[in-house]
């Protein structure tokens, strides 16, 4: 069984609607591919983010190509981009705007709203982790809700709006972790990896060649967002809503209820390593996630396969391990492979 959100659309509709999107798709990302070489997941993960019509948080050390893979994805998507330098000196009126005050020839003052960087369709905020919890908390209520708010006064963002964000490891010197609340906004953390050794060839012989690879616009804004709410239309079968829910739920610690204190004993309870896990928003997250990357790969319903192949990149960054886990060597990644082996 499947279940369509909006009855009055037909499938023929549907079809039709995901045809033109496909074809359009694959010139996306033919055209993003022209630049950004040997890291096709990553790619298709930041794509699937944006057509959900998220936040992604990219992590990688330096030099792995993260801040030109959102300056390239912003030109191919035909949106306006900004970029914000993350730094510890940064303050949050650098990112929002600020008030300030204007005198008229009559000498009448009154206060003025210089908008800051966010007020743009797709933010780059690289290395966000640089920056004290107080800046990056100034994200939050964007990320959220599309707007801002100064003095009391509420400031709409332009429509579609996008943060993608790089991340160093945290483990690298001067660094800051993010807030939970923050990290719960990002749809996605994208893990961003070395290349390999032939495409790390290919990167070594074009990029220090005399050509130049030029970047082509291929979408519109308002194109975007017609495929964004197409995969809010796409049928989800039972079976894939199921797998998401027991999926998130299972990456839950255990509660005070008897039958889950009943397997506190289980040497294969997986939940006693879990401190704190994903809630609601994880599953909506990956909802729509299984849906943008089925019509990626030119399929009109999500499978199986796209719960699986999104588990650790929803659920990675909306879980914590107990002490007792960490001191034993196991991290996030094991938990939720144990937990897709048994959905």
């Amino acid at each position: 069984m499947s279940a369509f959100d909006n009855n009055s659309v037909t499938g023929d509709e549907i079809v039709a609607e995901a045809d033109n999107a496909v074809n359009r798709l694959e010139k996306v990302q033919a055209a993003i591919g022209n630049v950004i070489f040997g890291q096709d997941l990553v790619v298709e993960q930041a794509l699937t983010t944006i057509l959900a019509g998220g936040h992604g948080l990219l992590v990688g050390v330096p030099g792995l190509a993260k801040t030109l893979l959102v300056e390239t994805m912003g030109k191919v998507l035909g949106l306006e981009d900004g970029r914000i330098q993350f730094t510890p000196d940064l303050m949050p009126s650098d990112i929002l705007g600020s008030e300030v005050m204007d005198r008229s020839e009559e000498g009448k003052r009154s206060f003025r709203f210089l908008k800051g960087p966010i007020f743009t369709q797709l933010l780059i905020a690289d290395e966000i982790n640089r920056a004290s919890p107080r800046t990056q908390s100034a994200l939050l209520q964007a990320m959220q809700e599309y707007h801002v708010t100064i003095a009391a006064k509420r400031y709409d963002l332009p429509s579609p709006f996008h943060v993608l964000a790089t991340q160093n490891p945290l483990e690298q010197e001067g660094t800051y972790p993010l807030p939970e609340a923050q990290l719960d906004r990002f749809l996605m953390q994208i893990d961003v990896l070395y290349p390999t050794l032939e495409a790390e060839r290919r990167i070594l012989l074009e990029t220090t060649s005399t050509k130049n690879n030029l970047v082509e616009k291929v979408l519109s804004p308002q194109e975007l967002q017609a495929f964004q709410t197409l995969v809010r239309k796409m049928p989800v079968g039972e079976t894939v809503v199921d797998a998401i829910l027991n999926l998130v739920h299972a990456a839950r610690p255990q509660s005070n209820n008897k039958e889950e204190l009943q397997n506190k004993t289980d040497p294969n309870d997986i939940t006693k390593h879990i401190a704190w896990g994903p809630g609601p928003r994880a599953s909506q997250a990956l909802m729509l996630t299984v849906r943008a990357r089925a019509l990626l790969q030119g399929r009109l319903a999500p499978s199986m396969d796209d719960v699986l192949a999104l588990a650790e990149p929803v659920l990675q960054h909306r879980m914590a391990l107990s002490f007792s886990a960490r001191a034993d060597g196991i991290n996030v990644r094991d938990v939720i492979t144990t937990l897709k082996n048994r959905i």
